[in-house]
């Protein structure tokens, strides 16, 4: 059975909306939540940043069900790989167990922050095969000692470990990137509903695993107020990952969009009042073999309304 979850976003709502709707989500009935994890939103008219892990710890408190994911921390400049997976953890133990390390090769708008250059995608990918390869040990328990091309780890333990290890996720996107990351990881990520995708990947890991799906919707009582929205804050979703990953900050997303137009947003993201819309959305990754599916809410202003909407309406629509 398909599990539905929502998406705390950090780009769009400060850090105690966050733990609000967080706790709002599990008494709507979601199944799972995931958080993005951004030093920079990727639109101005965004306006929201914070640390990403000090709010999931708030919303471990606030929360008993759910199950918690970072969607998704990249661990290969702005965090060294050892720091990830002691917040990951910590995060664990919070939890009581509910916790997914969902991990990501970046994004330049994040992680140029701490003044390295921006490394091109084959080195990202090298740098977050090592990184992904520290983590997996230091969850595992024991100290770590590694030596790689790009990180050195020296007497490592992660001295608080939850029982069984906190799950990793790996943001994949094609053939090379599932080939080189499923041996390595316990789930799979991925924003597209390509059902390659889930066959490439249970072809490398014999069918393992979870495959976690994201969806943005822009609901709203009034359909054009619900497109004006997601054109505003969302348009930059279009553009694809290896497009996004390249851009340095929200100047660099505003130019690459400034001819999108509102109809151009409405064509590829649910808006409006219909929940039909977003079940047959949501329908796309079901089809193509995902077993979770994380909705967006965008925009800050109905995320109240959204819950109560999900609810009544979507979530009995989606399991029904």
């Amino acid at each position: 059975m398909t599990r539905f979850g929502y998406t705390l976003m950090t780009e769009q709502s400060g850090p105690r909306e966050i733990v609000r709707y967080a706790a709002a989500a599990e008494r709507a009935g979601f199944d799972f939540e995931v958080m993005s994890d951004h030093y920079s939103p990727w639109l101005d008219e965004q306006g929201h940043a914070a640390y990403a892990w000090s709010m999931l710890g708030a919303v471990t408190q606030v929360t008993e069900r759910v199950e918690l994911m970072t969607y998704v921390t990249c661990p290969i400049m702005r965090y060294h790989p050892a720091v990830v997976a002691q917040k990951a953890a910590t995060v664990g133990l919070l939890s009581d167990g509910r916790f997914t390390l969902g991990l990501g090769a970046g994004e330049n708008l994040n992680e140029h922050v701490v003044g390295r250059g921006w490394p091109p995608a084959n080195v990202r990918h090298e740098m977050f095969e090592e990184a992904v390869e520290i983590i997996a040990k230091l969850l595992a328990g024991g100290y770590v000692s590694y030596a790689g091309q790009h990180f050195r780890v020296d007497s490592a333990k992660v001295w608080d470990l939850p029982q069984p290890p906190v799950p990793i996720g790996v943001a994949v996107s094609g053939e090379q990137s599932i080939e080189r990351f499923a041996p390595l990881a316990d789930h799979l990520i991925a924003v597209e509903p390509k059902p390659e995708l889930v066959g490439m990947w249970d072809d490398a890991t014999g069918g393992s695993g979870r495959k976690i799906g994201q969806l943005p919707v822009s609901w709203d009582p009034d359909r054009d107020t619900a497109v004006a929205r997601a054109h505003e804050q969302f348009r930059w979703f279009g553009g694809g990952w290896k497009v996004n990953a390249e851009l340095p900050g929200p100047a660099g997303f505003a130019g690459a969009t400034q001819f999108v137009r509102p109809e151009d947003v409405a064509g590829s993201i649910p808006c409006g009042p219909d929940a039909g819309a977003i079940v047959t959305a949501v329908q796309e990754f079901v089809d193509a073999g995902f077993t979770d599916v994380a909705v967006v809410q965008i925009g800050d202003e109905r995320q109240e309304e959204f819950l109560e909407f999900a609810e009544q309406e979507l979530l009995p629509a989606l399991r029904g």
